[in-house]
């Protein structure tokens, strides 16, 4: 069956390069963008009922740009003034210059790893003896308590913002030929709005090992899948699925 219409479960991109607008150029494909999940901030009445004291923390771990928006709110909500002497430990140099959006980055003690979490946890041993803040979502990678646990650092986990499922009411009456997801929160999100959902013709592609494992055990078929050799990116399979499918 040929493919006319895509549905991303993720915001449109912000770049008119994206290789998302070129396949559908390409292939003379819709392409329409839509967040199945979003990020929801705890409040700070909320953080107080954790009795997590921010303050009693010499440094701060950051996996990602979410977690620094949420860390410097919640402070701000808090009416707490970070000190300059606070530490920072980032997962990439991307994530780390993003700081500069709240600090003066060049006063600061920033630390960052080449994106890995092991890599992180490996920079940080030269500094075993600080007491680590790790702002979270709900929903994080079991590896993160895991390798901290593993070295043995004094470290406080912070659930500062979680994710929930968007509102997707107005998809009802819209079908798509392809559905793209990224997370298993996606497919969560996907039955919280459609509980009746039906899989028939609709094709689902998904990015990940664990999305995968929500689509089939959602009972759901996986017809693509990233990342594979011949496709390390999301574009990459769906180029190599239509190319199949859309021939005349």
């Amino acid at each position: 069956m040929k493919v006319k219409s895509i549905l991303v479960s993720q915001p449109e991109p912000s770049t008119a390069k994206s290789p998302y607008f070129e396949l559908a150029d390409k292939s003379n494909l819709k392409i329409d963008f839509r967040p199945f999940i979003m990020v929801e901030g705890i409040s700070a009445k909320e953080f107080r009922q954790t009795r997590i004291q921010i303050m009693e923390h010499s440094a701060v771990i950051f996996t990602s740009r979410t977690a620094i928006d949420h860390f410097f709110r919640i402070s701000l909500e808090l009416r707490l003034t970070v000190p300059d002497s606070m530490k920072y430990f980032c997962i990439s140099e991307a994530t780390a210059f993003y700081l500069q959006k709240y600090i003066v980055y060049r006063k600061r003690k920033i630390f960052y790893a080449d994106g890995r979490f092991s890599d992180l946890v490996n920079v940080m041993k030269k500094h075993k003896d600080e007491r680590y803040l790790v702002p979270l979502s709900d929903i994080h990678k079991q590896e993160i308590p895991n390798l901290l646990d593993g070295e043995n650092y004094n470290y406080t986990k912070a659930i500062l913002y979680r994710t929930v499922s968007s509102d997707l009411s107005d998809l009802s009456d819209i079908k798509y030929d392809i559905l793209v997801f990224f997370s298993p929160s996606g497919i969560k999100s996907l039955y919280q709005n459609f509980p009746e959902f039906q899989q028939d013709k609709t094709r689902i592609a998904c990015f990940g090992p664990a999305t995968a494992k929500a689509v089939l055990d959602a009972g759901l078929r996986l017809d693509i899948q990233a990342p594979t050799a011949q496709a390390p990116s999301m574009t990459m399979a769906l180029e190599l699925y239509i190319k199949k499918n859309n021939k005349n």
